[in-house]
């Protein structure tokens, strides 16, 4: 018996949905927590209203709060395993709800090629990679959820959107987009159904209003005049990328950045093959205007807020975008014959846009795994450093080395690590981590301790010394070094040019804490507060005279 479309594509989902899984899980392994989520780790580890329902920039994030308390209670902070599998799940939920809409439409081929674009989407790397990013996924997820529902005429249906777009709502502003598809549906719908299915809108948009009188109106705003003039062009931008993203001529192959142009072509090729397509087979499905209302409003109210950081080619963008397009186009074209040879075209197409998305993905999963060297490294720092660091300390980019640590202060990231765990390096792992690891490691240990200098000019005392004094022999090797422990230690600097004076401690063949130079015929005292750990600190003296090092 010959096998029906149904019957060959669910196995091949199950098996791109099943791969997709075990390639996000293998690239976010070794990953951490990264950048945003400390908010979540530090500033909301209670169960409270304002720890629930204050925003994070402008974005209501209930639900993405309590999934992370609960995941802090249940498992702990000795790594983000949990905040990935997690990622997983939704990922794979969404890609799910996407192949039904579209399958609905189009068939099962249609929705199984749509998926594999969506599941390989490297642009969006950053909602692909970074557990933090279920807001935004949780939003697309619930509002595919709600437009399914609103497809079959029921008051069981209209009660399930009115509960999809509840959660919509509540995981990020992605949700008001599609309130707005859900409010065109019942104004479509009003001569067969009438008004009284207008709860299924009025009752999600009540609820973020009163959220937003209570908290959401304190959140700061980047709605200007300006950028409401300016957005046609930035939607026509962020459509472009994101039809370039989808069909994997976002990027330049060259640099690794996002570039428009591409995109712009590929809208262009879309735009005319829907054009013919319509001219053979004229017309549309109703469910159309919906999903093109949720999806202008979603890129119109991001132009209404963009900001340096927040632009068409965002990463954060892309994916939210391609799935729009996914659902507008959908909407539009025929179901379709598929031959053998059609099947081969679309396939080849299929795996000719996936292949270099899975690339810039994968590169961009190699600079996470740098920035979980150095996230590891810093806590560490922090975690040796706790008596006597300041509690208002803070990992600012030019002390921990990314800016992705800003929102660690010492007395927040201590107090998470005492009630939840920590994924920091132990001393042996930091002493034995890739840098540039050690290298910022030391950094931040030399600032939060802190390591102090006093500098003595005209200290110099020919006659000194003595037996806990080591002499450095001028123009000492380059890795030459003198062990340093808690306490002072004095550094006797003989006339002549001055000395530079450098330490290390995790770091190896290079001394990345550089202290104050020691002018000639001078003496520095140098202040090492003690800590968590045994480990010396080294000296390393650079100078062309002979200088002596005592304790």
């Amino acid at each position: 018996m010959k096998r029906t479309e149904r019957q060959i594509v669910l196995p091949l989902l199950a098996a791109v949905l099943a791969a997709a899984a075990v390639m996000t899980l293998v690239l976010t392994w070794q990953l951490t927590f990264w950048q945003d989520t400390f908010d979540f780790l530090i500033s909301r580890r209670d169960i409270t209203w304002d720890t629930v329902f204050t925003p994070h920039n402008e974005h209501i994030i209930v639900f993405p709060t309590l999934i992370e308390q609960a995941i802090m209670r249940i498992f702990g902070l000795g790594d983000a395993h949990p905040e990935y599998i997690l990622l997983v799940v939704f990922l794979i939920a969404a890609a799910l709800l996407v192949f039904d809409y579209v399958r609905r439409r189009t068939g099962y081929w249609a929705a199984l090629f749509a998926t594999i674009l969506i599941l390989c989407l490297g642009p969006a790397w950053e909602v692909l990679l970074w557990p933090f990013e279920i807001g935004f996924i949780g939003s697309i997820l619930f509002g595919v959820a709600t437009l399914l529902a609103l497809e079959r005429d029921s008051r069981r249906r209209d009660l399930a959107a009115c509960a999809f777009l509840i959660l919509a709502m509540g995981f990020s502003s992605l949700g008001i987009p599609f309130a707005v598809g859900a409010a065109v549906d019942v104004v479509q719908k009003r001569r067969t159904r009438g008004w009284g299915r207008a709860y299924l809108v009025v009752v999600p948009v009540a609820l973020f209003a009163l959220w937003y009188l209570g908290w959401g109106h304190e959140a700061e705003s980047h709605m200007t005049l300006h950028n409401v003039l300016a957005s046609p062009p930035f939607v026509l931008e962020s459509v472009a990328v994101a039809a370039g993203s989808l069909f994997g001529f976002a990027t330049s192959s060259a640099s690794g950045e996002i570039v428009p142009l591409w995109g712009a072509l590929i809208l262009v090729g879309v735009v005319a093959g829907v054009v013919h397509v319509q001219r053979r087979h004229p017309g549309y499905l109703p469910t159309l205007w919906p999903v093109v209302a949720a999806a202008l409003a979603n890129w119109f109210l991001t132009a209404f807020n963009a900001e340096p950081g927040r632009d068409p080619t965002s990463s954060r963008y892309q994916y939210a975008g391609a799935i729009f397009i996914v659902l507008v186009l959908a909407n539009l074209l025929p179901k379709l014959e598929w031959t053998r040879r059609r099947l081969i075209a679309v396939a080849a197409i299929v795996l000719l846009a996936a292949a270099p998305n899975l690339v810039f993905l994968k590169e961009k999963r190699d600079n996470l795994k740098v920035e979980t060297v150095i996230t590891k490294a810093d806590l560490a720092a922090i975690q040796i450093s706790r008596r006597t660091v300041d509690p208002e300390f803070r990992l600012g980019p030019e002390i921990a080395g990314t800016p992705s640590l800003i929102n660690v202060t010492a007395a927040g990231w201590l107090g998470a690590e005492d009630e939840y765990g920590s994924p920091a390096y132990s001393e042996a792992e930091l002493a034995a981590a890739p840098p540039p690891g050690p290298h910022w490691a030391d950094v931040v240990l030399s600032q939060a301790l802190p390591i102090q200098t006093v500098v003595k000019v005209g200290g110099y005392d020919a006659h000194g010394g003595g037996e806990n004094c080591i002499t450095v022999a001028a123009n000492s090797p380059p890795l030459g070094e003198v062990p340093v422990h808690p306490g002072q230690t004095r550094v006797e600097v003989p006339p002549g040019p001055e000395a530079q004076l450098s330490l290390r401690r995790f770091a190896t063949g290079e001394f990345p804490v550089a202290l104050a130079p020691a002018p000639g015929n001078s003496a520095v005292v140098l202040r090492v507060p003690r800590d968590e750990s045994p480990r010396p600190w080294y000296l390393h003296v650079a100078a062309e005279q002979s200088v002596r090092v005592c304790r």
